[in-house]
């Protein structure tokens, strides 16, 4: 997709998968990589997509959207469900060059917006969103479909 002085932005596959769950766990989050194939192999065949950025080694970066029409806008919303650079490699802009990316594909399959859903107790990513021209828009809630047990 991109190159930037040796940062180069791709498009992820399934034999990305280890390489992810290494990502997801420097980020404090376990993960299974033969779990992540089916979910990497999923959003690859769904509407949305999954970026990588990397630099002679390990992924440095990820970037995960979907998009979904919507009732309230003409056309579809994109959503960052996943954004991640690796600790050693933040503050080298690589967060956002896969922002850019990611809008880039959004905006080339039709949408019109991007939402970044922050979280609490996610202050760095919150002054990361103001910064690259995110703005609050309301609250996010969120339940399983799952019952209890």
């Amino acid at each position: 997709m991109g190159n930037r002085y040796g940062l180069q932005i791709r498009a992820a596959i399934v034999a990305d998968a280890r390489g992810i769950a290494e990502l997801f766990g420097a980020a404090g989050i376990a993960m299974d990589a033969r779990a992540l194939e089916a979910r990497i192999d999923a959003i690859r065949s769904g509407p949305g997509t999954l970026l990588l950025a990397e630099e002679w080694g390990p992924p440095s970066g990820l970037v995960g959207l979907s998009w979904a029409a919507s009732l309230e806008t003409d056309r579809p919303v994109a959503r960052i469900g996943t954004l991640l650079v690796a600790p050693d490699d933040r503050r080298r802009g690589i967060g956002r060059t896969l922002l850019k990316a990611g809008a880039q594909a959004a905006r080339a399959a039709g949408c019109g917006d991007l939402v970044l859903d922050v979280g609490d107790g996610a202050d760095g990513l919150d002054a990361f969103a103001r910064a690259t021209g995110f703005e609050p828009s309301g609250r996010v809630l969120q339940r399983s479909l799952r019952k209890r047990a």
